[in-house]
């Protein structure tokens, strides 16, 4: 009698093991198969910006590695939040992910009181992808060659002038009214659904200024489309290198610059999280996403999840004190 329930147990033993072994072959199988299937990658503006102009080109490294294709899918609006609420509410399987940027992350927050969705529970930081230095352009007929000459000729004429921008609260809108607040000038906003029709618009001539990615412009200022008056980072650009800072050229101590960055919805596994995290990295590091992404004026840095979220609250913390600090609100 014993030998048999020694054995019936051994055999219940032996069972459990290869259930618990083909369990975990067949998650790890699951787990290495991603993606299965098409990634959709949400971009919250217009085509054209420098957030759209920076997923594209992530967009087409990671399909090359996971062999299924990452479409690309604009939704503009509401100064990114429109985009960012249709991830907020996807499925957290990996499958929709969200383009962010430190206006959808960080400023907004900032800024809007009530906003569709919790900035803090309704994304997983996956990545950042990299840091986009801005540039201070005009629309060529404007006569100004230099910052200070501008800042000149926009007092010669306060409210006569118009920027444009992202949409209100985005790194365009926020550096230009940190811009203003410096300066003293009275210029007036225009926002539009995303980088790409802001700029359209001032190479047309319908607005003399903005602020923006030097991702996003590089070609148009080298054509000779727009005029560069400055950076507003810390440092100057290499694919700038004769654009002085704005520090530099009229504003000491000014200092904005903007990023991008990859975020699941809320709830994806951490497995799911890791991968896409890991993948992102390893196609960011290839020699020719660097240079390509460094020659458009990008700087790509990839990161942890956990140091894209430390990003994240650092920037927030620290655009609240803009915000408050130079009373900016929404036009």
């Amino acid at each position: 009698m014993a030998t048999t329930t020694r054995l019936v147990k051994a055999a219940s033993i032996a069972a459990s093991i290869a259930i618990f072994t083909a369990l975990s072959a067949s998650l790890a199988l699951a787990q290495g198969s991603f993606p299965s299937r098409p990634v959709t990658l949400v971009v919250p503006f217009a085509p054209g910006g420098g957030t759209d102009t920076g997923a594209r080109l992530v967009a087409q490294k990671l399909s090359l590695k996971w062999g299924q294709p990452v479409v690309v899918d604009n939704k503009g609006g509401a100064a990114g939040m429109i985009g960012a609420e249709f991830v907020s509410k996807a499925k957290p399987d990996g499958y929709t992910l969200l383009m962010g940027n430190i206006g959808t992350q960080a400023i907004n927050p900032a800024l809007y009181k009530k906003m569709p969705y919790d900035p803090d529970r309704a994304f997983e930081p996956v990545s950042l992808v990299a840091e986009l230095p801005l540039v201070m352009l005009l629309n060529p007929q404007v006569p100004a060659k230099t910052a200070k000459e501008f800042i000149t000729y926009a007092k010669a004429q306060p409210g006569k002038l118009s920027y444009s921008s992202s949409g209100a609260g985005g790194s365009m809108h926020l550096a230009a009214e940190m811009f203003k607040s410096g300066t003293g000038t009275f210029v007036l906003h225009v926002p539009y659904r995303g980088g790409g029709p802001a700029i359209a618009d001032l190479i047309a001539g319908h607005v003399q200024l903005t602020f923006a990615t030097v991702l996003e412009s590089s070609g148009h200022i080298k054509s000779g489309s727009l005029r560069a008056l400055a950076v507003t980072g810390d440092k100057r650009v290499p694919a700038l290198p004769d654009v002085p800072t704005l520090a530099e050229a009229a504003l000491p101590g000014f200092n904005s610059i903007s990023w991008i960055g990859i975020l699941a919805p809320g709830g994806t596994p951490k497995d799911v999280v890791d991968k896409i995290s890991a993948d992102v990295r390893e196609v960011l590091a290839a020699d020719d996403t660097q240079r390509r992404l460094t020659e458009l004026g990008a700087l790509p840095k990839g990161t942890t999840p956990a140091q894209f979220q430390q990003l994240i609250a650092n920037d927030r913390k620290r655009y609240t004190q803009i915000i408050q600090d130079q009373k900016i609100g929404l036009d």
